[in-house]
């Protein structure tokens, strides 16, 4: 007899193909659920493989649509870094991809949903506090947080073992140190661990322990090397209306685009093509540890640049000083998972009022992983050329010499 059904966010990749077949086994009906946030990703192949695991269903659903302009314009208006380096792109995802997880859970009556985030990371309270806030009633099962699971797995290799044995086909091998997740905003790339030998690294800082070993050259897969990028830069014109770009046009070739999709993409292409957008960080997880993670952001390292320009010529001064405290608590809300809490909605409103007569164009060029501002223009400016002229910086001296001479005859 069956516990109920449970509506998997599955990516095909060994965790949660193992999940799967695990939930089954535990006599669960499995529904498998696969959102293409612009993931590579062969979606066909992942529906025969969840199919041939012995999925109930399958859904596939094109979310890049709703998560460019619903989740991903939020965060260029708010110029959203968390510490100050990372531009939040898995975290952005994580609440898109759930609210969709919540509407199928609906559908199909399912008592229950599942992930395959591990009790370690932050992915685990982005989802579940995304599924609570739309469904209060649905009920959560967090394999990697369920004793009878994480004691039968204890690692990849026992992953790969049960997958071997239960004929799951998996991309991974077992001694890959890399975790990845991809969508239209970024890759990002974190290690399982950061402790090797001596002798694999070459330096080890004690205090930590944090590991030294550089990234492979070949790990990066949305942007080419620097040293390895054109010479020439591509110039950019980005528009603006209220915060958030509604074009780009290359000012060399006159490629247009003016869909939120499309206007993403093509700044992808770009900063790709010239480098645009790589880190390599240690981070602070909400869970209270720190991890090393690579992100690759090219289109949103290019529109963070253009915003923060077209901000500061049209946003009052004491609006825009207001807005950059709300940017960083809106940042600490959205990578601790509380997109869908009050105050995360109300620190968005506010954002977003700010951002009325944010408006107009930023000229840019992009080369060698760098990206240049040239110049902006905007009908809402409050930048005022005849007052910051030179004759009236002379006539301000003669006014403020007079004032301080008055001062002195006292």
């Amino acid at each position: 007899m069956s516990k109920g059904t449970v509506v998997l966010a599955y990516s095909g990749g060994l965790d949660t193909s193992c999940i799967l077949v695990w939930l089954k086994e535990q006599g669960y009906d499995v529904i498998a659920y696969m959102a293409n946030i612009g993931q590579q990703e062969d979606f066909e192949a992942a529906r025969e493989k969840a199919e041939s695991l012995g999925a109930k269903k399958v859904f596939i659903e094109d979310l890049r649509d709703e998560f460019v302009e619903e989740f991903i314009w939020p965060t260029v208006q708010a110029s959203a870094i968390y510490e100050d380096r990372y531009l939040l792109g898995t975290s952005v995802a994580r609440p898109c991809i759930a609210r969709r997880q919540i509407d199928i859970a609906r559908q199909e009556g399912a008592q229950y949903v599942s992930h395959g985030a591990t009790g370690k990371g932050n992915d685990q309270i982005r989802f579940e506090l995304t599924c609570y806030a739309l469904h209060p009633d649905i009920k959560i099962i967090a394999p990697w947080r369920i004793p009878e699971f994480y004691t039968r797995f204890r690692g990849r290799t026992d992953l790969m073992e049960y997958a071997q044995k239960h004929g799951i086909p998996v991309p991974v091998t077992p001694r890959a140190p890399w975790s990845m997740d991809a969508n239209l905003m970024h890759i990002r790339l974190t290690e399982y661990y950061c402790v090797l030998p001596l002798a694999e690294i070459g330096s080890v800082i004690v205090s930590g322990v944090f590991c030294l070993n550089h990234a492979p050259a070949d790990l990066y897969l949305m942007t080419k090397n620097p040293e390895d990028t054109p010479t020439n830069p591509d110039a950019l014109e980005i528009e603006f209306k209220e915060g958030v770009p509604v074009k780009v046009t290359n000012i060399k070739d006159k490629t247009s685009k003016d869909t939120p999709l499309d206007i993403f993409s093509y700044l992808n292409e770009i900063g790709g093509k010239h480098g645009v957008g790589r880190i390599d960080i240690v981070e602070n997880r909400f869970i209270g540890m720190k991890s090393r993670g690579i992100y690759e952001t090219p289109g949103g390292t290019i529109l963070f640049q253009a915003h923060l320009d077209i901000e500061a010529l049209t946003m009052d001064k004491e609006i825009r000083r207001i807005k950059q405290g709300l940017s960083i608590k809106f940042s600490e809300l959205l990578y601790n998972g509380f997109w869908y809490s009050p105050e995360c909605e109300f620190v968005r409103h506010c954002i977003a009022k700010s951002q009325e007569h944010v408006e107009g164009k930023v000229q840019l060029t992009v080369l060698k992983g760098q990206v240049y501002i040239l110049g902006r223009e905007s009908p809402k400016s409050l930048y005022n050329e005849e007052l910051v002229s030179l004759y009236f910086c002379v006539n301000y001296a003669k006014l403020f010499r007079l004032l301080i001479n008055c001062f002195e005859s006292f």
